[in-house]
């Protein structure tokens, strides 16, 4: 087939050369457009329907346009990308398909000695690598569409690598996920850790803290958990649980403890001096006090827009703050500007 058809975009032959027939004619009838499809006029009537339905042609059955090659491009190359996405989740984890088919298969009459029942591997896994859970962990994210719950203890920052999962919630809220985080307020926290705590929330997670949290749970669309093995010692591994019972119970533990909890912006925000940012950042934290624009701000800091805005998202979380308004007012009271 072709490179240059628009077959990979989701059209059928006859629909291509009936917007093709329009982008060449510009204000025809629709009737004439059977020249350029060897179907029926009731074909091309119908083709030329699907394309004024997804928004390719326009005008009525008299006089009609078709709509400018960049923007159906754009629109039905992201249909496609959107639903080429969706296939792949599905493909990368075949659990749920496996899970249909076993309840189809007649349950055994008995227990077979040291047997185990098939269906029943997939309910509940074990891993004991923290590699392993790592990875679990970022097969749910990767699947997640609607809310992800993290009670994440103190200690439990730093074996499951703040980073990673700094970086992997990120991911999920750009992707519309809701993501709730409940942590403790008892251990020590990682140097880094409340920072990459509010950068998350600046991103549109809320965060929590629950007095007495002990027990790190992960709940990814109310469907899959992870726990640890050893609620006292996480490098041990952690259980994968996709049993309806023992997941809605841990997200009712999880509903309690958020109800009781204190938001992470109403916390005692860290004494001035205990960080401080650096010469790049103090540049940059003044010109997002005084540009207008970041495009201004990146030409008189000398450095690409990306870089300029990393360093904007990094002062956020250094301040603690959830806009650049309050990070102005704290930068001042901390004497940086």
């Amino acid at each position: 087939m072709g490179s240059h058809t628009m077959s990979p975009l989701g059209l059928s032959s006859t629909e291509e050369a009936v917007y093709r027939f329009f982008l060449r004619n510009p204000g025809a009838a629709v009737r004439d457009a059977r020249t350029a499809s060897p179907v029926d006029e009731e074909g091309v009537h119908r083709a030329a329907e699907r394309l004024r339905d997804r928004g390719l042609l326009h005008g009525s059955e008299v006089r009609t346009w078709a709509t400018d090659p960049g923007v159906v491009v754009a629109r039905l190359a992201e249909e496609q990308l959107d639903a080429a996405y969706r296939t792949l989740r599905r493909l990368a984890d075949p659990r749920p398909i496996l899970r249909s088919l076993w309840r189809d298969v007649p349950a055994p009459s008995f227990a077979g000695g040291g047997g185990v029942y098939a269906g029943s591997a997939i309910a509940l896994d074990r891993l004991e690598d923290l590699g392993q859970a790592l990875a679990r962990i970022d097969r749910a994210a990767f699947h997640a569409d609607a809310e992800i719950l993290a009670a994440v203890p103190n200690r439990a920052l730093v074996p499951l690598g703040t980073a990673h999962t700094l970086s992997l919630g990120l991911r999920c809220l750009r992707r519309g996920v809701r993501v709730r985080t409940l942590v403790g307020s008892d251990a020590p926290t990682p140097p880094t850790g409340p920072d990459h705590l509010r950068r998350l929330r600046s991103h549109g997670a809320e965060v929590r803290v629950a007095e007495g949290l002990s027990e790190l749970v992960l709940v990814y669309d109310r469907r899959t958990a992870l726990v640890p093995v050893d609620a006292h010692d996480i490098d041990r591994g952690v259980l994968c649980i996709e049993e309806s019972g023992p997941v809605s119970s841990l997200v009712t533990l999880f509903e309690r403890l958020w109800a009781a909890a204190t938001d992470l912006a109403d916390r005692p925000a860290p004494k001035p001096g205990t960080d401080s940012p650096t010469g790049t950042q103090r540049t940059v934290l003044l010109l997002m006090c005084t540009a207008t624009k970041d495009e201004a701000g990146a030409r008189a800091a000398g450095m690409s827009l990306r870089t300029y805005r990393r360093h904007v998202s990094d002062l956020l979380a250094l301040l603690g703050a959830c806009s650049r308004a309050q990070a102005a007012l704290l930068a001042r009271e901390r004497g940086w500007v």
